[in-house]
């Protein structure tokens, strides 16, 4: 079993009995959720009878799944039956009796059992809820072994999916997610409108039980448990002719009647029509009559039309048409052949696309602008758009957003370096087209040389690497070694100069396995075995910088060190200058701090400027990778209960000579105070305290820090003061957080940020579950954990009173077992 649950056995042995030997141990210990879960199902009930009663959900309890046969007397319970027990019955035999059997409550007739704990799972609440519609006990099982039941979680009102009918797969649009009736152990349904071949198909009109929960027409509502249900992707939506922005009360288009456009004609000629009219055909598809200046209108699909939005002043546009001449066919037998032409055109554009382009593409743009090329960071639907749309990164300042488009941020750049296009509308950057693939010979072994693979982000890492044995096998103590290399590559680029970095030819072996045999099999496959893992170990123990590489736990800072300086040679991540010292060069850096006691909770912002601050150290330029280990003693002893994640990180303060805001009034600093830093009851605990000179002249007037002794910033010579004719803008240099490694008890996992959204986290264990004993194998799990949202937007005050043992899913190891995070330039990524 995956993380869909967590064993009982697993949180006993390691709570009761202590066991920590990584190969002998069957899982690992994985906090559990608060204990409101609920659950309930059983294998004969229809969903007539679910609703026949009401029936509300036990409290303080926790839910449970049995995975094997429970034997009662002559009765046998399958896998697959729900249970509960009494929270503080469970948190006594966790920790006082640590039993090989629990006793338990049958969720459908309160029925006393008594069930080895090996075979039992807990079940967060929104898990068990939708097990609990599902009537038939082995995909129960099922759906939890598989991942399926994670993906299916992520499913949201307005989702485009496919239902499972009596006359099979069907496209549809959710248009509600929850119980039915009066009986809250009913479980979760999925009430969904029909689209396309299903309409017609259906069963209701979104009234269930004389209540209705939405509103369909006859025939095309159906309610359906989790069994029933797949996510479809946006390459999906736009096969099976589903559109999101079907259940608005109108349809809009993102074209208008009356409406300047532009298109390609044959000859990828850019033209200019008007638009009479737009309508949609019974499959779907979207057709505009197009007004040239000839006597002659003709319909182009809404794929081939360019609006005056996407395209950049410069354009030219030819506006006298091919087809104005005098031999020009027939109207009819025009708008024949050019819609056909176009539709052939744009298929054929789109199909390449679709198995071409995704997140992490470079493209090429030339409907918005000749030279317009930059990296896809985000692929999907946009509200208002029927149409699958990208958003671009431009490699110029061209574009006219920062990754935002109505008020929703889809991604992250520069101000001026977005654009939201059609994903139609993108074609490969020929500048980067990849070679094709090649066999080479390496330890007898024809291995698959891939080139460069893109890393996954939004949707495609959810696809690929969510679920059981993903991610990285564990083997041997590797887990620090697994941990890391997933957290660098799996989901980001920034360190990819690495794989392709000129080393020397002793150590090419060593950059060939981390890249073909690691990183790109785990992002095109979401799988990387321990034979290539144990391969690299081998390869640094024969390098002779370690005897014991293929058989001790190291920590993650040495194995980067090691294969970054001694093995591929590159340039060192980190440059600092102590006070006016000589600059010295590292990988990572380490918070060294005294313990603060007006830190509770502190973020990895505030811990990063009190640590600067206390060693008086710069940040000679922005690094690509900002690799930050924090305050520890050992690997049992953390100077902090809990530290919050910050999702961005603020260096422009921890810049040598960078222009700086004032505090009070935020023209340019040119004082800085040590002394109102340290100042914790006068100023906040966040953010150096810096000044221009009349601000720094009225706060050291006070009495209380007349003894202050502020120094003078250096400042570029294009800053100056508020006396000059314009106010400067200061720029601010800012990190995005990727990942995170966290350790427990002498193991690390990690977590990766695949998404720009706060829910888009996942978490991975490369020894999560193991099977079989002494000749068995680990197995690598990924899970989502949109759990981690809930807690980044709590108070200081919030946190600091939450117990980590009632913290939901695996958001506990994130903020209280972090161990080392890992930030990222974008910008300075391209250069590096």
């Amino acid at each position: 079993m995956g993380h869909s649950g967590f064993t009982v056995w697993q949180r006993l042995t390691s709570r009761g009995r202590g066991v920590q030997h990584r190969d002998s141990q069957r899982g690992r210990s994985i906090t559990r959720g608060k204990r409101k879960h609920d659950a309930s199902a059983t294998d004969q009930m229809s969903m007539a009878s679910h609703f026949s009663k009401s029936a509300k959900v036990p409290k303080n309890c926790v839910f449970l799944i049995n995975t094997d046969n429970v034997y009662s007397g002559c009765n046998v319970k399958r896998p697959g039956c729900l249970w509960y027990i009494l929270d503080r019955d469970y948190e006594v035999a966790i920790k006082e009796r640590s039993p090989n059997c629990l006793h338990v409550l049958a969720l459908d007739d309160n029925g006393k059992q008594l069930i080895e704990v090996k075979n039992l799972y807990e079940l967060s609440m929104k898990k068990a809820l939708c097990l609990q519609a599902v009537p038939v006990l082995e995909m129960r099982v099922q759906l939890l072994k598989e991942g399926l039941l994670e993906e299916a979680l992520m499913i949201e009102v307005d989702d485009a999916i496919e239902v499972e009918t009596d006359r099979g797969w069907f496209p549809a649009i959710v248009k509600y997610i929850g119980s039915l009736g009066e009986d809250e152990l009913g479980g979760t349904f999925f009430g969904v409108e029909l689209q396309g071949d299903g309409l017609g198909q259906g069963r209701c009109n979104g009234t269930f039980g004389n209540k209705s929960y939405f509103k369909c027409k006859e025939k095309c509502g159906l309610f359906v448990p989790v069994s029933k249900i797949k996510r479809l992707s946006p390459k999906d939506v736009m096969q099976k002719k589903v559109s999101p922005s079907l259940h608005k009360k109108s349809r809009e288009f993102p074209v208008q009647k009356g409406e300047n456009v532009h298109f390609y004609n044959e000859n990828n000629d850019l033209k200019s029509g008007l638009v009479l009219g737009v309508k949609e055909e019974r499959d779907g598809r979207v057709f505009c009559t197009i007004a040239t200046d000839g006597d002659d209108n003709f319909e182009l699909p809404l794929e081939a039309i360019v609006t005056n939005a996407l395209l950049s002043p410069g354009t030219e546009v030819d506006n006298k048409m091919d087809w104005q001449n005098s031999t020009a066919p027939h109207e009819a037998q025009l708008k024949e052949q050019s819609t056909e032409k176009q539709i052939e055109m744009f298929d054929s554009k789109i199909k390449t696309l679709e198995s071409d382009l995704d997140v992490g593409h470079m493209v090429h743009i030339p409907a918005y602008h000749p030279k317009a090329t930059g990296v896809i960071r985000w692929i999907g639907m946009l509200p208002e758009r029927n149409v699958i749309s990208a958003g671009i990164e431009l490699d110029e300042d061209i574009g006219i957003s920062d990754g935002k488009l109505m008020n929703k941020k889809y991604f992250n750049c520069p101000p001026t370096r977005g654009i939201f296009v059609n994903l139609s509308s993108c074609l490969p950057d020929s500048r980067f087209k990849m070679h094709a693939e090649e066999l080479e010979e390496t330890d007898g072994v024809k291995v698959k040389l891939i080139g460069r693979v893109a890393p996954l982000m939004n949707t495609e890492a959810v696809k690929i690497l969510n679920g059981k044995m993903k991610g990285i096998q564990g083997h041997r103590n590797s887990c620090y070694m697994d941990c890391a290399l997933f957290s660098l590559f799996s989901c980001s680029s920034v360190l990819d100069s690495m794989l392709f970095h000129p080393t020397d030819q002793t150590d090419q072996d060593i950059q060939f396995t981390l890249r073909e045999e690691i990183v790109n099999p785990l992002r095109k496959h979401g799988y990387v075995d321990a034979k290539s893992i144990m391969k690299l170990r081998k390869q640094l123990t024969s390098r002779g910088h370690s005897l014991s590489y293929t058989t001790d736990e190291k920590d993650p800072e040495e194995f980067l060190n090691l294969i970054m300086h001694y093995i591929l040679g590159i340039e060192p991540l980190l440059k600092l200058q102590l006070a006016a010292q000589k600059v010295q060069e590292s990988y990572c850096y380490q918070i060294f701090m005294d313990k603060e006691e007006d830190l509770i909770v502190p973020t990895v912002q505030q811990l990063l400027e009190h640590s600067f601050v206390t060693g008086k150290l710069k940040l000679v330029e922005v690094p690509s990778c900002f690799i930050i280990q924090m305050p520890r003693f050992g690997k049992k002893y953390k100077m902090f209960g809990k530290i919050v994640p910050s999702l961005e990180l603020d260096i422009t303060d921890l810049l040598c000579d960078s222009p700086r805001e004032c505090l009070i009034c935020g023209d340019v600093a040119t004082q800085e105070c040590e002394a109102c830093f340290k100042d914790r009851k006068t100023f906040s605990i966040s953010g150096l305290k810096q000044y221009c000179e009349i601000c720094c002249n009225r706060v050291h007037s006070h009495h209380n820090r007349q003894d202050h002794v502020p120094q003078k910033l250096q400042l570029p010579k294009e800053f100056h003061c508020r006396y000059s004719e314009k106010k400067p803008m200061v720029p601010k240099e800012k990190l995005e957080l990727f990942a995170v490694l966290c350790i427990e008890t002498s193991h690390y996992v990690s977590f990766v940020k695949y998404g720009p959204e706060k829910e888009h986290w996942m978490f991975f264990d490369s020894m999560a579950d193991r099977h079989g004993d002494e000749d068995g194998y680990n197995v690598p799990t990924v899970i989502l954990c949109p759990e981690v949202a809930q807690y980044l937007d709590c108070s200081v005050e919030e946190l600091a009173s939450q117990r980590p043992r009632d913290m939901e899913g695996v958001a506990k190891r994130l903020f209280c077992d972090a161990y080392m995070y890992m930030y990222q330039s974008t910008k300075m990524a391209l250069y590096k």
